[in-house]
C-alpha cells in the first residue's frame, strides 16, 4: 500500500511542473555574488536549476526570475550540478515563460533605436 502512496505523491508533484529553459541569477544566504544558473523546470512552489555554483542542502538561496524577480528558498535536494529550490512563497511560473516587455527609454540615442517606417499597402508589388 505505501508504494501506490508514493507514486500517486511523485505524480501529485509532477502535476504544476513546467519544463523550460531559462537563465536566472541566484545569491547563497549572507553573500552578494550572484552566479549564473539555468531554470530546468519551474513550478508555483518551487524549480530546479543547474549550475557550477556549490549549494548545501537547507541553505537558504534567493533566485532573480525573468518577468518575477528576487523569489526567496531553501536548496531541497541536490544531484550533480542540478538542485532542486523549494520557494518560501508561491509565484506564477507563467510570468517567467512571458515575452519581456521592451523598456521605453527616451535617453537612448536615435541612431541606437530602431525605426519604425509605416509601409503603404498599396505601394507594395506583388510578387
Amino acid at each position: 500500500m505505501k508504494r501506490n502512496r508514493a507514486v500517486s505523491e511523485l505524480d501529485h508533484r509532477q502535476l504544476g511542473r513546467d519544463s523550460l529553459f531559462l537563465m536566472a541569477d541566484l545569491r547563497l544566504e549572507r553573500s552578494t555574488d550572484e552566479h549564473r544558473v539555468k531554470v530546468r523546470n519551474l513550478s508555483a512552489g518551487g524549480m530546479m536549476a543547474e549550475g557550477h555554483v556549490k549549494v548545501m542542502r537547507g541553505s537558504k538561496v534567493e533566485v532573480n526570475l525573468r518577468n518575477i524577480g528576487w523569489v526567496e528558498g531553501v536548496v531541497a535536494w541536490i544531484q550533480d550540478n542540478r538542485f532542486g529550490i523549494a520557494f518560501s512563497e508561491d509565484i506564477d511560473p507563467k510570468l517567467a515563460r512571458a515575452n519581456v516587455a521592451p523598456v521605453v527609454d527616451d535617453a537612448t540615442p536615435r541612431f541606437v533605436k530602431v525605426p519604425i517606417k509605416q509601409v503603404d499597402p498599396t505601394r507594395v508589388r506583388k510578387i
